[in-house]
């Protein structure tokens, strides 16, 4: 079985990304089950930097292919961010408990596409001998009225798609893998792996 690290300690994403990947006959490992405890600084100013930058330093640590990805939401009425800066908006450690009523706050009095948002993810892969790929994908919704939900992460409960009728936190983890930008681009990554890997 061929091992793949993925740069997340985030127990979430490595059950999606595993469901994602499932059936290629590799072991996609966290950074914590590869036992690396290394502390990257992501300090490009793109998805795809930051991605490929975690992804770099996960190869130069095993020798094993590396994935990573960087995504974050963009909501309208906050000029498009928080962006890249979505996992340490309002501090590194604060809780999505926190970030979220406070989201939920800041549109307050703001209706229809003044509430528009989506979510925008890159992917990179890594491989020993120097080659790098990426991909992209944006998923869009709108900012709800109100947090609903348990599944998912992050901005999930306040991250409502109208088709559905509900937000991310409400949708099972097939539904969400099926349309999510997390899901799309890694199975556009996914055809990468499957061309250039094994």
């Amino acid at each position: 079985m061929k091992e793949m690290i993925f740069a997340t300690g985030n127990a979430g994403k490595v059950r999606e990304i595993q469901e994602i990947l499932a059936g290629l006959g590799i072991t996609i490992k966290s950074m914590k089950e590869a036992g690396i405890k290394a502390d990257i600084v992501e300090d490009g100013t793109t998805y795809e930097e930051n991605s490929l930058i975690k992804a770099r330093e996960l190869v130069r640590l095993t020798g094993l292919p590396a994935i990573a990805d960087d995504s974050g939401i963009e909501i309208k009425a906050m000029d498009w961010g928080p962006g890249i800066y979505s996992a340490r908006y309002l501090g590194e450690d604060t809780s999505y408990d926190i970030k979220n009523p406070i989201i939920l706050e800041k549109l307050k009095g703001k209706t229809g596409d003044e509430r528009a948002a989506r979510y925008v993810c890159a992917a990179a892969l890594c491989l020993p001998d120097g080659r790098e790929f990426t991909t992209r994908a944006v998923f869009d919704g709108e900012i709800a009225y109100e947090a609903k939900g348990s599944n998912g992460f992050g901005y999930d409960p306040i991250f409502y798609i109208p088709s559905f009728g509900k937000t991310t936190a409400e949708m099972s983890p097939e539904e969400k893998n099926e349309i999510s930008h997390r899901g799309k681009a890694f199975r556009q990554l996914r055809e990468i792996i499957e061309k250039e890997v094994y």
